[in-house]
C-alpha cells in the first residue's frame, strides 16, 4: 500500500516536472523568437536611421545647378578664372556699388563658351560675400578652385571685414570646402596669387586698420599636397619688392613674374598720394633643389621693350601657349591746377613676354587689307625718294638707369606720365583743328563699321580678363565721370592669335545705368527765400509815421538792444553750427593723420570711451610734457571721481588731464554735432565707424583706389 503510493507521488511529480520543462522549452522557444524579432527591429530602424542619416546629408549638402539668362548682374573686382580641366570659366564674388548702397555678392557662376551659356551653382556650404579676393585653379584630382582672401562691407559701407579664409572648390563634385591650417597668411584684399607646380604662391595686398590703408609685400606658399602655408620673411640686404596692392603675377616653367601695382604713401602726417608702380621683378624657383625654399631672392628685370603708360587697375593674365602676359586698361589721376585730380582710363592691349629677360609689346588690332591696296602701297614706296638718315633707336631698345634707385625711377616715371596727360588736357583745351575732308573715292573711316578699331571696348579699370587656349575675355570693370561711377557688365571676347576684332558678349549702355545722390536740402535757399519775404513784407507795410513820444523811443532802444543780443547769440549758433559741418566733413577725410584721429573725441563717446580709445597717445604726451614742464601738481580729489578710469600714478593722471581738457573743449562741437545728426536721423555710431576706411566716396577718391 505505502509503495503505491510512493509511485503514484513520483508519477505526479515526473508530469509535473515535465510540464514545467514543457514550459521552459515554450518560453525559451518564445524569448528567441521574441528576440529574434527584436534584432530584425532594430536592424529596420537602424536602416530606417541611416536611410535618414543618408538623406539628411544629401540635403545638406545638395548641389543645385540653374541655367541663367546672360550673363551675372553688373559687378566689381570679382574674379575669373579659367578652369584648368574643361573649356569654360568660372565668375565668383564681386560687388556693386550703386551711389549710396553697396552690395557683395558670393554668387558662383560657370560660363561655357561652346554653347554660350551661363550656370549658377549653389551649395549649403560656401564662402562668404565678398570682392577683391582671388581664385587660382590646379588640374589634380578633376580639377579645384582654390580661394583666399577678400572684404566684405555693410550696404552702408560703415564697417568693414577682411577675410583670411582658404577655401577649395571641388570641380567634379561641385561643393565647398574649408581648409583650416594653423599658420597662414593675415587678412587681406588686393593681393595676388599664381600656381606653380604643386605650390600657391601669395604676394602683397592691403589691410584697412581703420585710421590708413597698410599695403603688404609677404611672400607666402601653399602646398595643395600637404595643405601646409609657408611664409618668406624679407631680409634687408635683398632687393624685395616695395608692398603693394592690384598687381600683376604670373607664373612661368622658372618661376614668378611680378609686375605694378597700386600703393598710397604718405607725403606728411595728413596728406596721402596714391602711387602706380611699373617695377617688374622675377622669382626664380627651383623644386630639384634640396634647400630650394631657402634661396628665394627677386630680381629687378628692365624694362626692355614698348611698354604700357604708367597706370594701375590694370592687372595681366596668363596666355600659356604663347607664354605672355595679357593686359587690357587702367587708370591714371593726375591732380591738374585747373581741372583738379583728373582721371585718364584705357583701353589699350598690352603683353610681356614672359620667357628670357622679358619684353613689353603693344598689341594693335590687324585691318584688313582692301583689295588692290598692296600694289598701290607698293608704288607710292617706289615714289618716295630713299631714306638715307642714320636709324633711330627702337622703343624697345630703351634701358632703365642704373644709378637710380627704385624710388627715383617710378617718381621718374610717375613725372613724365602726369606731364604727357596734362599736355593731352592742353591740347583738349585748345580749338580743333579742321580736319583734310575726304576724296570723293574714299570712304571716310568714321563711316567705316568694318574697322576693327570700332570693336574696341569702352575704356575702363580693374576689367576681370581670362584666357583660354587663345582667346582673351574681357568681363565688367569701372569707368568714371565726373562724381559718378559706372560698373561695367559688358563682356567681350578676343582671338589673340588673330586680334582681328572684339567680339561683344554682352553689351552695355553706360546711358541707361542709375546712379543714386543724396539729395541734401539747402537751407541757404529757404534763408533768402524767407528774408526776401520779409523785405517785401517790410516794403509794403513801412509807416511814415514819425512820434516823438519819449516812451516809444526808449522802447525802440530797448528792442534794439534785444534784438542785438539775439542777433549775437544766432550768430553764434550759426558759427558753432558751420564749425560742426567743417568738423564733419573733416573727420571723414582719409587725410588725418594718426595723431588727429587719436587726439580728437567723436560725437557721442563719453570722456571715458575717448580716454580708454586714446590711452597711449595721451600717456605719451604726457611723459613730453613732463620733460619740458616739470613736476606738475595732482589734484586728489578729482582722481577719487575716476577711480576705474586710470591707475593713480601721475603720468596717467596727467595723461588723462590731457585727454579731459581735450575733451571739453570739444563738447560743445560734439553736442552741436549730435544736434546735425538728430535732424538728420543719423546715428552717432555710424558717425564713427564713417571715420574709417571707405569713408570717401565717389568725387573724392574712389574705394576702388587700393
Amino acid at each position: 500500500m505505502g509503495k503505491a503510493k510512493k509511485a503514484k507521488s513520483n508519477s505526479k511529480a515526473s508530469v509535473k516536472a515535465a510540464k514545467k520543462e514543457k514550459q521552459a522549452k515554450k518560453l525559451e522557444q518564445k524569448s528567441k523568437k521574441q528576440i529574434k524579432a527584436e534584432k530584425v527591429a532594430e536592424e529596420e530602424d537602424l536602416l530606417v536611421t541611416l536611410e535618414e542619416f543618408r538623406k539628411k546629408w544629401e540635403d545638406d549638402h545638395k548641389v543645385t545647378e540653374d541655367l541663367i539668362d546672360g550673363p551675372p548682374s553688373r559687378r566689381a573686382n570679382a574674379s575669373l578664372t579659367p578652369d584648368p580641366v574643361n573649356p569654360h570659366l568660372w565668375l565668383f564674388g564681386g560687388e556693386f556699388f550703386d551711389g549710396t548702397h553697396a552690395f557683395f555678392y558670393n554668387d558662383l557662376y560657370r560660363f561655357s563658351p561652346d554653347k554660350n551659356e551661363w550656370r549658377r551653382y549653389s551649395s549649403p556650404t560656401f564662402p562668404g560675400p565678398r570682392s577683391a579676393h582671388q581664385i587660382v585653379a590646379t588640374p589634380a584630382g578633376g580639377g579645384k578652385l582654390w580661394l583666399f582672401g577678400g572684404e566684405f562691407a555693410s550696404v552702408n559701407q560703415t564697417s568693414f571685414h577682411h577675410y583670411r579664409d582658404l577655401w577649395c572648390f571641388d570641380l567634379g563634385t561641385h561643393t565647398w570646402e574649408r581648409i583650416n591650417t594653423k599658420l597662414m597668411p593675415s587678412a587681406r584684399s588686393g593681393h595676388r596669387m599664381t600656381v606653380w607646380k604643386q605650390w600657391i604662391v601669395l604676394f602683397g595686398g592691403f589691410h584697412d586698420v581703420g585710421i590708413r590703408t597698410n599695403y603688404l609685400n609677404d611672400l607666402w606658399l601653399f602646398d595643395t599636397l600637404e595643405y601646409k602655408w609657408q611664409q618668406f620673411t624679407v631680409k634687408d640686404t635683398e632687393r624685395w619688392p616695395s608692398p603693394r596692392s592690384g598687381f600683376s603675377l604670373l607664373s612661368t616653367p622658372e618661376g614668378i613674374v611680378l609686375h605694378g601695382g597700386y600703393c598710397k604713401i604718405y607725403t606728411t602726417k595728413t596728406k596721402s598720394k596714391g602711387v602706380a608702380l611699373d617695377d617688374t621683378f622675377f622669382l626664380k624657383l627651383d623644386s630639384t633643389k634640396a634647400d630650394w625654399m631657402k634661396t628665394l631672392k627677386w630680381d629687378k628685370r628692365k624694362k626692355v621693350g614698348t611698354m604700357p603708360n604708367l597706370r594701375s587697375g590694370s592687372t595681366m593674365v596668363n596666355w600659356v601657349n604663347k607664354s605672355m602676359g595679357i593686359g587690357f586698361g587702367g587708370v591714371l589721376d593726375v591732380a591738374d591746377e585747373e581741372e583738379g585730380l583728373v582721371s585718364e582710363f584705357y583701353n589699350d592691349l598690352y603683353a610681356y613676354q614672359l620667357t628670357g629677360n622679358g619684353r613689353w609689346m603693344i598689341l594693335n588690332l590687324k585691318k584688313k587689307k582692301k583689295p588692290g591696296q598692296a600694289k598701290r602701297k607698293k608704288a607710292q614706296n617706289q615714289e618716295q625718294a630713299p631714306d638715307h638718315s642714320p636709324p633711330k633707336q627702337e622703343p624697345e631698345e630703351m634701358i632703365e638707369d642704373e644709378d637710380l634707385d627704385d624710388e627715383e625711377r617710378a617718381e621718374e616715371a610717375r613725372l613724365r606720365a602726369e606731364q604727357a596727360l596734362r599736355d593731352d588736357l592742353k591740347r583738349a583745351k585748345e580749338p580743333p583743328v579742321p580736319s583734310v575732308p575726304a576724296k570723293a573715292d574714299e570712304t571716310p573711316v568714321d563711316d567705316n563699321m568694318d574697322d576693327p578699331e570700332k570693336s574696341i571696348p569702352l575704356a575702363r579699370y580693374n576689367p576681370m580678363l581670362a584666357v583660354l587656349k587663345n582667346t582673351l575675355y574681357i568681363y565688367g570693370g569701372i569707368f568714371e565721370a565726373g562724381d559718378r561711377e559706372y560698373t561695367l557688365q559688358s563682356f567681350y571676347s578676343l582671338a589673340l592669335d588673330k586680334l582681328d576684332r572684339y567680339m561683344c558678349l554682352r553689351d552695355d549702355d553706360i546711358h541707361e545705368h542709375e546712379w543714386n545722390e543724396e539729395v541734401e536740402s539747402s537751407e541757404s535757399d529757404d534763408e533768402e527765400n524767407e528774408d526776401q519775404d520779409e523785405n517785401d513784407s517790410d516794403g509794403d507795410g513801412a509807416s511814415s509815421e514819425s512820434g516823438d513820444d519819449e516812451a516809444e523811443a526808449e522802447a525802440e532802444i530797448h528792442e534794439m538792444v534785444v534784438d542785438a543780443d539775439i542777433k549775437d547769440e544766432e550768430q553764434a549758433k550759426e558759427e558753432l553750427r558751420a564749425r560742426a559741418e567743417a568738423f564733419i566733413g573733416v573727420s571723414k577725410g582719409a587725410e588725418r593723420s594718426i595723431d588727429e584721429v587719436m587726439s580728437t573725441p567723436l560725437p557721442g563717446e563719453s570722456l571715458k570711451k575717448f580716454y580708454d580709445r586714446s590711452r597711449e597717445y595721451w600717456a605719451q604726451k604726457a611723459h613730453t610734457t613732463s620733460q619740458h614742464r616739470g613736476k606738475e601738481l595732482r589734484r586728489d580729489e578729482e582722481l577719487t571721481a575716476f577711480p576705474l578710469l586710470y591707475p593713480h600714478d601721475g603720468l596717467n593722471y596727467k595723461g588723462f588731464s590731457h585727454a579731459e581738457e581735450r575733451y571739453n573743449e570739444y563738447k560743445p562741437l560734439l553736442d552741436e554735432i549730435e544736434r546735425i545728426q538728430a535732424e538728420a536721423g543719423i546715428e552717432a555710431a555710424d558717425v564713427q565707424h564713417r571715420t574709417g576706411p571707405g569713408a570717401s566716396g565717389v568725387g573724392q577718391e574712389s574705394r576702388h583706389r587700393r
